[in-house]
């Protein structure tokens, strides 16, 4: 049973952190976000550590490689863990913890990341099952569930974020082609 994932940048390991092993889903697996991997012993580690997939041994959440990040961003402590993608930085919920984000210190954390990112065109997202949430300079955007035919456009005034809709990436690849006519 381990669960010894290290980052070279903080020398931080997982410890008894095992959240990861609920709220990602793994491909290789076929395991669901928001539920537990059947190899995982939560607190413990992985029973198959050594043989675990790529996904699995490649994956590092922000906490373990960002070393401004202290010990109550650990995800056993604060109850979401931190990706990013290529979008941004995505806040992945506990489902027993949906609002985690939202207490001291995390939500003005949160939100001056979002500030930050207007500028940069870097988005921050709450992701609670299939809910997300979009996080912004002045206001969250609850896009309620988004599924993996979905796009999240924003609406933009300059580079300040002013609404988000959801859209069917289908129906998104018919509008552009209607555009390049």
């Amino acid at each position: 049973m381990q669960s010894e994932a290290k980052s070279e940048a903080t020398s931080r390991d997982c410890g008894d952190c095992t959240l990861c092993c609920k709220v990602m889903a793994i491909e290789a697996l076929g395991k669901p976000a928001n539920a537990w991997c059947a190899h995982c012993q939560p607190k413990h580690g992985c029973s198959i550590y050594a043989d675990r997939p790529a996904e699995c041994r490649a994956f590092r959440c922000l906490w373990l490689v960002n070393g401004l990040l202290d010990d109550q961003w650990k995800p056993a402590k604060a109850k979401f863990v931190l990706t990013t993608s290529d979008d941004g930085i995505e806040v992945r919920c506990d489902p027993g913890f949906p609002d985690a984000w939202r207490k001291a210190p995390y939500q003005s954390e949160i939100r001056e990341w979002a500030m930050s990112g207007e500028e940069h065109d870097v988005t921050v997202l709450i992701i609670n099952g299939p809910r997300i949430i979009l996080v912004t300079r002045e206001r969250d955007f609850d896009l309620g569930h988004v599924g993996p035919d979905h796009r999240i456009v924003r609406e933009l005034e300059g580079t300040r974020v002013v609404n988000a809709t959801v859209v069917r990436a289908s129906d998104l690849a018919k509008a552009s082609d209607l555009d390049q006519e």
